[in-house]
């Protein structure tokens, strides 16, 4: 059997670091944000649709999208969010379907998807259990600028997922197990931590 496993928390906090950890303990990693970034490339119908949406402002000098470009708009506009995650999420559930059909084939013992909007894209009623990885906004706020993200714009992306992200996941989960990792500690006892949850989740099911 393949435990399948939904990896999610707001941006920052660590959820690609953690799904880097549960690859070494021997997970398949389907990461749903490298997906979604993958089905708006030129070419692509959910591209052109963007586009046709947000403006020709979005394109950058080379053809693709300004991913900067198309942040600052979406991120403070809730409908113009709602708009892109209308054109991007039926296209990126049919790769991230066959991608966890292909680990299971293959005999993978567990199978993380790794998304920001999992329960709402739908992905968490399909997963043995639900892990959130959570630490304080300031922490996040601070990666974020770590990484090279301007210091507004890290806020702007914080305050557009809300407060009580653990209250909406815990109510809408009901009858899913459901971890919470807190990533706002050292690495070392963060990693001690995952692999542990990882190894009971094993055990569970």
């Amino acid at each position: 059997m393949t435990v399948r496993i939904g990896l999610t928390g707001p941006i920052g906090c660590g959820k690609s670091t953690v799904a880097r950890w549960l690859a070494e303990e021997g997970a398949v990693v389907i990461d749903a944000d490298a997906i979604a970034r993958a089905v708006v490339e030129p070419g692509q119908p959910a591209f052109d649709a963007v586009v046709a949406r947000f403006g020709p402002s979005i394109v950058a000098v080379g053809g693709s999208l300004d991913r900067a470009a198309l942040g600052r708009i979406v991120f403070g506009d809730p409908a113009g969010l709602r708009d892109l995650e209308t054109i991007v999420h039926p296209a990126v559930r049919p790769r991230i379907v066959e991608a966890v059909a292909a680990a299971e084939a293959a005999g993978a013992r567990a199978v993380v998807i790794e998304a920001i909007k999992l329960v709402e894209a739908g992905y968490a009623r399909e997963c043995h259990e639900v892990w959130l990885v959570e630490c304080p906004s300031a922490v996040a706020a601070e990666r974020l600028v770590g990484r090279g993200m301007d210091a507004v714009d890290a806020r702007q992306r914080i305050d557009a997922q809300g407060d009580g992200l653990a209250d909406r996941l815990a109510s809408a989960l009901v009858g899913v197990p459901y971890r919470r990792i807190d990533t706002g500690g050292s690495q070392a006892a963060t990693r001690a931590a995952v692999v542990t949850a990882f190894r009971e989740a094993l055990g569970a099911h």
